[in-house]
């Protein structure tokens, strides 16, 4: 799809009433009001990132967090702000890439190899090309929202060093082709499950295993009927927090750098507190009898990177792109 194809699709799909909803609304108080909504509960770190964005801007934005998806639902953030409706938005890169079928290359396994190298690819060139195509689609990126990264977790006491140690093993992954896809692409036998019954289908030997984030892991309690976390790090999970990109424009250029500094800064200490969260867990799971090992995640990267190249979800990647992206990695 051509740029100017997606623009008419989606001036289209959204309607002509979006160049005069958003700044009306935003501009209505002397003060804009930006409403963020959000899925994350009012525990969560990001959560309380957000608070920490609103304060930080309070004296340019009156700013008004919603989280646990009670603005909007969960999934419909983007069209919510390109409809006016929203001002801001946590989108997932799914999302985003039902749209923009080039964005499906961050979702892809071993992209990222780490929560600094997905910053770094933020910030690079290949970054401004993604976000360049958010901004035709109505969305400014402010920044990439680290949550954690996926691992594979297993009860059978096998040793898995590289994705041909997985054949044969039945995976849980989520339900959806690119889910299932993700598990094939590390070598396993993906089946969709939901993720109440994981822990059952673990203990009665339904399944071999799963793959979730280390605090997925200790909030379900799957290390109780699991014997090993084998550190894949098939997958780094983030969201993009987003602001519609007609009134991001509207902005004056301090305006922008109110919200754009405090953004970066209470985002890189909720990522460094992700990260603290995920190396405590690391010893808590070997503490509890756990083996927990890294295996040759390069040998896991080339033969998953491979399967995408050759499959269906790579034909929209922009030439190139992922060769950019791994030379950000070295």
């Amino acid at each position: 799809m051509t740029r100017m194809t997606r623009r008419a699709a989606l001036a289209a799909a959204i309607g002509t009433s979006t160049a005069l909803a958003v700044p009306g609304a935003a501009f209505a108080q002397d003060k804009p009001t930006l409403r963020l909504s959000s899925v994350v509960s009012e525990n969560d770190i990001r959560a309380e990132a957000f608070a920490e964005i609103a304060e930080a801007v309070s004296d340019t934005f009156d700013m008004q967090v919603f989280n646990g998806a009670t603005l909007v639902s969960q999934g419909s953030e983007m069209t919510a702000i390109q409809r006016g409706n929203l001002e801001m938005g946590l989108i997932a890169p799914q999302t985003i890439a039902e749209q923009i079928p080039e964005w499906s290359i961050v979702t892809s396994a071993y992209l990222f190899s780490d929560a600094d190298h997905l910053k770094a690819t933020f910030e690079s060139e290949v970054g401004e090309e993604l976000k360049s195509m958010a901004e035709e689609a109505g969305i400014h990126v402010l920044a990439p929202v680290y949550f954690g990264t996926r691992h594979v977790n297993l009860a059978p006491d096998i040793e898995v060093m590289t994705p041909e140690d997985l054949n044969g093993i039945t995976l849980r992954m989520p339900g959806g082709d690119a889910w299932q896809f993700l598990g094939e692409a590390i070598g396993a036998n993906p089946t969709p499950l939901a993720y109440a019954e994981v822990y059952t289908a673990l203990q009665t030997g339904a399944i071999d295993g799963q793959d979730n984030p280390l605090p997925n892991d200790y909030n379900m309690k799957f290390y109780e009927v699991t014997s090993q976390i084998v550190l894949t790090g098939h997958l780094v999970g983030f969201d993009v927090l987003a602001i519609s990109s007609e009134l991001w424009e509207s902005f004056t250029p301090e305006q922008q750098e109110t919200l754009q500094t405090a953004t970066d800064g209470a985002i890189e200490k909720s990522t460094q507190r992700h990260l603290d969260r995920e190396a405590e867990l690391v010893q808590f799971f070997k503490d509890e009898g756990l083996r927990v090992y890294e295996p040759d995640r390069i040998a896991f990267r080339d033969y998953a990177q491979q399967k995408y190249l050759e499959s269906e979800f790579a034909e929209s990647w922009p030439e190139g792109m992922v060769e950019e992206i791994n030379a950000l990695a070295e």
